[in-house]
C-alpha cells in the first residue's frame, strides 16, 4: 500500500490565500490594559501626629506623620498656616512644603503661637487626600525680669516679670 501510495502524484496546493502573513495586529488596546495594570494606585491619606512633647521651641516645631497602608509614596506635601481669629490676614498666608521623610522641623516660627498643619503624600499617579488637620504650639519667649522691681530680704525675695507674649501662657518656672 505504501508503494501504491508514492507512485501517486498529490497535489498540495491550498484553498485559501495564505494573506496572514500581511497583517499588521494592532495591540495598542491590550497595551493600555497592560499599562493600567502595572500602574501604582495613588496613595491612601496620611495620619499627622498630635504635637509630641519637647517638640517645639519658641521659633521652631517637629511635625511628625504615618501611613497606614503599604502605599508607594515618593514624598509628601507638608501645609501650615497660623491659627487666627481674624478673618482675612497677612499672617495667615497658608505655607507648603516639599518632603522626602515623615517628619519636618519648621523654623521661623513666632513664639507662643498656635500653627495648623495638614500633610498629603505622592507618588507618580497622584496625590493623596490631606490629613486630618492638626495644631501645633510653639513655645512661648522667655519672660523679661524687671530689676527695678526685685526686692528681697533675709528669707524672702520679690521678683517680678513681664511676658512678651500675645497669647497667655499657663505657667511659669522660677529657677533659684
Amino acid at each position: 500500500r505504501l508503494k501504491e501510495f508514492l507512485k501517486k502524484e498529490v497535489d498540495l496546493e491550498l484553498s485559501t490565500l495564505p494573506d496572514f502573513e500581511e497583517r499588521v495586529i494592532d495591540f495598542s488596546e491590550a497595551e493600555k490594559l497592560m499599562n493600567s495594570i502595572n500602574a501604582i494606585p495613588a496613595p491612601c491619606a496620611p495620619v499627622i501626629n498630635p504635637q509630641a512633647p519637647n517638640a517645639a521651641t519658641g521659633t521652631s516645631l517637629r511635625v511628625c506623620w504615618g501611613l497606614f497602608s503599604d502605599d508607594t509614596v515618593e514624598s509628601y506635601q507638608l501645609c501650615y498656616k497660623p491659627v487666627s481669629n481674624e478673618r482675612c490676614s497677612d499672617e495667615q498666608a497658608e505655607h507648603t512644603l516639599k518632603v522626602k521623610e515623615t517628619h519636618c522641623t519648621i523654623t521661623n516660627l513666632l513664639p507662643n503661637t498656635q500653627y495648623e498643619f495638614w500633610v498629603s503624600a505622592l507618588n507618580a499617579s497622584g496625590i493623596s487626600p490631606p490629613s486630618e488637620r492638626a495644631v501645633y504650639v510653639t513655645a512661648p519667649s522667655p519672660p523679661t525680669i524687671k530689676s527695678k522691681r526685685i526686692r528681697s530680704c533675709e528669707n524672702a525675695a520679690l521678683v517680678c516679670w513681664e511676658s512678651g507674649d500675645i497669647n497667655p501662657v499657663d505657667s511659669y518656672m522660677v529657677e533659684l
